[in-house]
């Protein structure tokens, strides 16, 4: 299948420790007190039923099978990603066509790297699963440059239009954030017509829609944040079964890691342990 082009960076640097991220995290702190819930509009109304979605491949790329994917962002042309587990956790610029590892940095071997987004000019922030740190990256160097700190656990995390930090737990509530110090303004309970909207993973903001996936699900549910509600669900099992497929008998793990792509307003969708990285265009299912 023809892949898009995309443009292509060098790569530079090698494997950094983090120790750093301790010694730069004084003054970096979290408050956890949201400033106000965010009431729904009234004309929003009952929630319908979300609207069936499927997902048209347009490329399939090469992805690290090794590669516990837990975030992705598209920033500039280039794609990071975040990897997850203990002792094999890292923040990494990964090139499209190639699924080739440019740059990569490890986390400490006690972290857990969770999801990833871009903030600012040239910052990335990748949230950890149950240490409570969000850390904070200079892109161009993927050098640690400070860190957070927050309540409850970190699973996905994505940048709104106006700049502030959207970020999810694994339920059905998420926790708004300022980008400059992590505080929360916001908790926003989401809902679903037709079934639950908890296990909430990592996410994706396209300018209209937020995206997320459901863990241990082939769901990617698209939420309409004015009114705080699935408003569209895609099957990605056939995504599922090709990367399956495509593993030849090595063992995959769930759907994880959802990147928009700003010109043509694609998303990359892949999962960990997937061989592969899927563009694909998202269409209502005309056969539901």
């Amino acid at each position: 299948m023809t892949r898009r082009s995309w443009p292509r960076r060098a790569a530079t640097t090698p494997l950094l420790a983090l120790a750093v991220v301790a010694v730069l995290a004084g003054g970096c702190g979290s408050d956890d007190t949201p400033s106000g819930a965010g009431s729904i509009p009234t004309d929003c109304g009952p929630a319908p039923e979300p609207t069936p979605l499927r997902a048209e491949v347009l490329a399939e790329h090469p992805h690290d099978p090794t590669a516990f994917t837990q975030g992705l962002v598209v920033v500039d042309g280039a794609l990071y990603e975040s990897t997850g587990r203990r002792g094999h956790s890292s923040v990494r610029e990964v090139d499209l066509d190639s699924g080739r590892v440019l740059r990569s940095t490890d986390l400490d071997p006690e972290l857990f790297g969770e999801g990833l987004t871009a903030v600012g000019d040239d910052r990335l922030v990748q949230l950890t699963w149950t240490e409570g740190r969000a850390l904070v990256w200079n892109r161009s160097e993927l050098t640690a440059v400070g860190e957070h700190r927050y309540d409850g656990e970190g699973w996905g995390i994505s940048t709104l239009d106006d700049g502030r930090l959207v970020m999810s737990d694994g339920s059905d509530t998420l926790t708004v954030r300022d980008p400059d110090d992590f505080s929360v303004l916001e908790r926003w309970q989401i809902t679903r017509a037709d079934g639950a909207a908890d296990r909430l993973n990592e996410l994706e903001w396209d300018g209209e829609r937020l995206w997320a996936n459901r863990w241990q699900t082939d769901e990617i549910v698209r939420i309409d944040l004015r009114c705080r509600r699935v408003d569209g669900v895609l099957d990605a099992s056939a995504l599922t079964a090709r990367a399956a497929t495509a593993a030849a008998g090595r063992p995959i793990d769930v759907l994880n890691g959802i990147a928009h792509l700003p010109d043509s307003g694609d998303l990359l969708l892949t999962g960990k342990y997937w061989p592969l990285l899927f563009e694909v265009a998202v269409t209502e299912d005309a056969r539901r």
